[in-house]
């Protein structure tokens, strides 16, 4: 397990990262109240907020982003395994300090996270999505950059702000189609089938018949909930998926490029620099 905690301005970083070859439990507190926001990468840990006597347990993290308010009663834990690692950031600010955050940070807070600028208990769970690719894309090169001293911290510094202002775009526009009926349980049960599938993925036809969904409310639907379209949806995760077999040496270029489906390795590779920036056969 590594923890570091990164001050930019009034916000503080916190970045963790865990691995593990068998299953264990890691927990974190905050010494004062604050509102955060987290976003958390590959892998799938568990995580469980522990106060009073009440708990909320999220089981599918990968990609999960969310608001929140904490004082120092509540526990956050992790439950790593190893096939659920962590990649987590939480950019957090002291309640207390809301109002002298710069650039009108302070205001988005306000407007869009009521709910946890005035409290009503030790934790209060603000909205929650799951990240779009260019969010994705942010949180996957925290953990990847090799930056070092100033560069290092000039990097962080950029990437929070760009993380935030995605995380605030896509809630306003959330918070705009709220009216909209869209049908959580079936496209979780979509997107579930998507990553159990991604060497051999259904049709979008035999997708819509496995949730009860006719194509054209399946496509608009999930898009709104996941922030792109099904099959794009689908070819990050298969990306995602052959990075880590190749990172961690399970995996040849050429074997996870099949072990996600991918029949060319020319494609595979396009893809892969497309959405890293730089060749699969570049991964050190």
């Amino acid at each position: 397990m590594t923890r570091d905690f990164i001050h930019i301005n009034d916000f503080v970083i916190l970045v963790e990262e865990a691995n593990t070859t068998k299953v264990e439990v890691d927990a974190c507190y905050f010494d004062e109240p604050i509102v955060a926001v987290a976003f958390y990468g590959s892998g799938n840990v568990d995580l469980a907020v522990k106060y009073d006597e009440k708990q909320k347990d999220f089981h599918y993290t990968k990609g999960l982003s969310f608001a929140f308010y904490a004082d120092e009663k509540v526990e956050f834990e992790h439950t790593v395994s190893p096939n659920k690692s962590l990649r987590c950031i939480v950019v957090a600010t002291k309640l207390s300090k809301l109002e002298e955050l710069p650039n009108q940070e302070g205001e988005l807070f306000s407007d869009l996270l009521k709910e946890l600028v005035k409290p009503k208990d030790h934790y209060v769970e603000g909205p929650s999505f799951f990240m779009t690719p260019e969010m994705e894309n942010i949180v996957d090169a925290f953990f990847s950059n090799n930056y070092s001293g100033k560069t290092k911290m000039m990097f962080y510094r950029s990437q929070i702000t760009a993380l935030l202002s995605h995380f605030f775009g896509q809630l306003a526009l959330k918070q705009e189609e709220v009216s909209k009926p869209l049908h959580r349980e079936q496209l979780n049960k979509a997107k579930d089938i998507l990553l159990e599938n991604l060497e051999n993925p259904p049709s979008l036809s035999e997708l819509s018949q496995a949730i009860g969904f006719n194509t054209t409310r399946l496509k608009k639907e999930f898009k709104a909930i996941f922030g792109v379209p099904v099959f794009k949806y689908l070819q990050n995760e298969r990306l995602t998926s052959a990075y880590k077999l190749i990172s961690e040496n399970e995996a040849t270029v050429q074997e996870a490029a099949w072990q996600v489906g991918y029949d060319s390795l020319s494609s595979f590779s396009n893809a892969f620099a497309k959405k890293f920036g730089y060749r699969p056969s570049q991964i050190k």
